[in-house]
């Protein structure tokens, strides 16, 4: 039987330390805090720790957020396919301003490139542009960096802004024990848990990019470069109609224990989940890598969750499939203080980045 080491081994074996890159986070966010007005012209309205912040400009709240498609860059390299690594961006953005209710506006982005190539360039454009159309943002600019001896390939970042009243900013602070989680489904694995994924699939198990897999109907490169879910237009719906919604979570790192970041004394048990999709079983099998950190790592098949009063179920999900979204009550919310995350069919409690056995 395959070793099973901790998800944080695997991880830094992988070449990602998550205790290191923790504790440099904590010397950051003390440093960074210490420049935030407190009040007027740009308080910041978040402490650190949401999926964006929100800044008041003149009585306006502008939602701010930045992220990027982490190794996945390193698929569409291998792939020599570009023309879908921007929506990814677009993605990992909107999806995380929808989060504290914002309604998001527009983007620019970075691109770090070890050698200019239009075509590759081109191609990223091509992505971008079809994201923004998606979730029905500008694109209003950006940077392309030439960095020989920084980068290997390209890396791709981006940086959102969107609107959100100053008094209808969502961290979850109106949960309560009963209210429903609307699990979303993904398209996959997103853009989270490549660096993972690569070492047990090319690594370990000695795939190709272009090996076909029965199990997922196409090639390991196709199913690893699908793009992310945008979920903006169905989400907005969501959030003007239902009066009820007390927190928007995007489902990225730490899969199902991005759940608790929310502002309330809550837990969750989750106890409806769908059949996660044939590439987390195909990871978990060649890589000997245990259930718990399979949870710990990707978002086994739920890419975003509405938590609702338990009596708008219905309608949300009624919302959601009028959008083509696959989508199902997966679980609720319980008084909890340790604010953990029950996966009772998997036998499994997490807590802050960890699951262990129950």
């Amino acid at each position: 039987m395959a070793q099973r080491n901790t998800a944080a081994d695997q991880h830094k074996a992988a070449g990602v330390d998550i205790a290191e890159a923790d504790a440099g986070l904590n010397n950051i966010i003390a440093r960074i805090t210490a420049t935030w007005p407190r009040s007027g012209f740009g308080a910041v309205q978040l402490p650190v720790g949401y999926f964006a912040n929100v800044v008041d400009i003149g009585g306006i709240g502008v939602a701010i957020t930045t992220d990027g498609v982490g190794s996945k860059a390193m698929i569409a390299d291998m792939m020599k396919k570009y023309d879908t690594i921007g929506i990814d961006c677009i993605a990992m953005n909107v999806n995380d301003l929808l989060c504290v209710g914002a309604r998001p506006v527009s983007l620019v982005d970075y691109i770090a490139v070890e050698k200019a190539d239009a075509a590759m360039l081109d191609g990223i454009a091509i992505g971008l542009a079809e994201g923004a159309r998606q979730s029905n943002i500008s694109i209003t600019g950006g940077e392309i960096s030439q960095l020989r001896d920084v980068v290997r390939g390209f890396d791709l970042v981006g940086t959102a802004i969107g609107t959100v009243a100053l008094d209808r900013i969502l961290v979850g602070r109106d949960l309560q024990p009963g209210d429903a989680v609307v699990g979303i489904a993904s398209s996959g694995i997103h853009s989270n848990g490549m660096t993972l994924t690569r070492r047990v699939l090319f690594e370990q198990a000695g795939a190709r990019i272009d090996t076909h897999v029965a199990e997922l109907g196409c090639t390991i490169g196709e199913e690893l470069l699908r793009p992310t879910f945008i979920y903006v237009p169905e989400i907005l719906e969501v959030l003007g109609t239902i009066s009820s919604v007390r927190a928007l979570i995007h489902i990225t790192g730490d899969g199902l224990l991005n759940l608790p970041r929310v502002d309330a004394p809550v837990g969750f048990v989750i106890d409806e989940l769908p059949p996660p999709p044939p590439l987390f079983g195909l990871i978990e099998k060649l890589g000997g890598v245990s259930r718990a950190e399979m949870f710990e790592v990707y978002n086994m098949g739920i890419g975003f969750c509405a938590i609702v009063a338990a009596g708008d179920a219905d309608r949300t999900l009624a919302i959601l499939a009028s959008h083509g979204r696959g989508a199902s009550v997966i679980g609720h919310a319980i008084a909890d203080p340790s604010k953990s995350v029950h996966l009772p069919r998997e036998n499994l409690v997490g807590t802050g980045k960890k699951f262990r056995a129950a």
